[in-house]
């Protein structure tokens, strides 16, 4: 998919159409997720320090991320594509190999002569991308090869909107003159390495040969590079690949130096690592922290237990635990909680069921004071996130534009209606809400952006 987040949000908001739009963290350390067109103009790109982005682009409209949203329109997206062969391998929510010789037209394409094949591939694709734009109102590029490296190419060089095929045989003429940070696998440790040998192109590194690349990068990454500058790529396509873990980490815009901060933000990190878990109706054995110090170290701790579980409390407990061993002199700047060794069972935890049990406990011997003095529900002040979904009492469904200083601005507008009108309220007005994702084509799902209060 093209500039996949940033397009979304565009045809969601009919008012950011054509404007520069960045998605992606929005504090001091954030990173920019996606780009539209619009806004690499300017020289934005993805993993672009957001701060760096603003000073850039400073008139686009810099947005959180919408993963609801992301996902609903990918769903829609992957849906197509399993039409066309079950062999289908997800490499984001908005990139995939599809293997097409598994698919219906298989037998075609393999009695099939050179021209004719070509012919309907190409055909298959652009129905492809019609049939995208028609569902979502998006647009994808489309790469089509004889293996996944060249597939993968060709959909870059058709971005935005586009297709190539490449024929058979070609591989090398098109891999030669593209620089070596093409080939995945190539960073910029490695790229500087073969740069110090006078190795610039891809074509330098096929006509290198396989034993300079070991020489330099070592047996197995030197002869895996030199394979793929060959244009050689066995790998097939391997369908719903399993996940080997689940986690979820948070960067923070003043290093935590307070532990009991640090313990907290842990504990959140959980459970929402648990959910993750449970959506993917997994569990695990391997609790695993991650922790970025305040000089860029990176340091993992990890337990595991005597079997899987997808219990809170036991994941939860795990971590702080973890936690609680680590060295926070300094500050700490990146936490990260983690579940591997996943299996599709849970087994009882007689010590889940001891720390739910003592919990209980502890809440009932809790005094009626506290209780009291817990903050009404009605005096909370809720965030606000540019580019968050909500609905208002009155005047229906829209976005938040900003929000600061006791108010919130929402641009009320829907997929399907001109430019809307913006409106100003006060953060904690009883008449906003939260509320789900509006479906980008008018009567799908239609009660998609009926919220029930929940994601505030």
């Amino acid at each position: 998919m093209d500039a996949f987040f940033a397009a979304v949000e565009q045809a969601a908001k009919p008012s950011l159409r054509g404007k520069p739009v960045i998605v992606g963290g929005l504090g001091g350390r954030g990173v920019v997720s996606t780009a539209s067109y619009e806004a690499r103009k300017f020289g934005v790109h993805s993993a672009m320090p957001m701060a760096q982005a603003r000073r850039l682009c400073p008139n686009a409209a810099f947005l959180a991320g919408r993963f609801e949203a992301y996902r609903y329109v990918s769903d829609i997206v992957m849906g197509l594509l399993r039409e066309l062969s079950p062999l289908v391998q997800p490499l984001s929510l908005d990139e995939a190999f599809v293997d097409l010789e598994a698919g219906p037209y298989g037998p075609v394409l393999a009695e099939a002569d050179h021209e004719t094949g070509e012919r309907l591939v190409l055909a298959l694709a652009e129905d492809l991308r019609a049939d995208i734009l028609r569902l979502t109102g998006l647009t994808g590029s489309v790469g089509a090869a004889g293996s996944k490296l060249m597939a993968k190419i060709a959909s870059e060089q058709a971005k935005p909107d586009g297709l190539v095929l490449v024929e058979p045989g070609q591989e090398r003429a098109v891999l030669g003159p593209m620089p070596v940070r093409a080939l995945p696998g190539i960073g910029p440790a490695t790229e500087q390495v073969l740069r110090r040998a006078g190795l610039t192109t891809v074509a330098d590194l096929a006509e290198a040969g396989e034993a300079e690349l070991v020489q330099l990068l070592g047996r197995a990454h030197g002869a895996g590079v030199h394979q793929m500058a060959t244009g050689l790529d066995e790998r097939p396509v391997v369908a719903d690949q399993d996940a080997k873990s689940v986690s979820v980490e948070d960067t923070y815009e003043v290093d935590l130096a307070d532990r009991e901060r640090v313990l907290r933000e842990v504990e959140a990190l959980a459970a929402r690592c648990v959910r993750r878990l449970r959506a993917a109706g997994r569990s695990g054995r391997t609790v695993v922290l991650k922790v970025r110090r305040f000089d860029f170290s990176t340091l993992t701790r990890s337990e595991t237990l005597g079997g899987p579980t997808d219990d809170e409390a036991v994941i939860t407990a795990t971590a702080r635990r973890l936690a609680e061993q680590v060295d926070i002199t300094g500050g700490v700047r990146l936490l990260g909680v983690g579940v591997a060794q996943l299996a599709d069972y849970t087994q009882e935890d007689l010590f889940a069921q001891a720390l739910r049990e003592e919990a209980a406990e502890h809440a009932e011997e809790q005094p009626e004071a506290e209780e009291a003095e817990e903050e009404p529900d009605a005096v909370r002040v809720r965030r606000w996130l540019p580019g968050q979904d909500v609905r208002h009492a009155e005047f229906g469904p829209g976005w938040v534009q900003g929000s600061g200083v006791g108010r919130v601005t929402v641009r009320f507008e829907t997929p399907w209606s001109e430019p809307g009108r913006v409106r100003t309220f006060a953060v904690d007005d009883p008449a906003l809400e939260p509320s789900r994702p509006l479906p980008l084509r008018r009567g799908a799902d239609a009660d998609a952006g009926e919220g029930d209060g929940e994601g505030d």
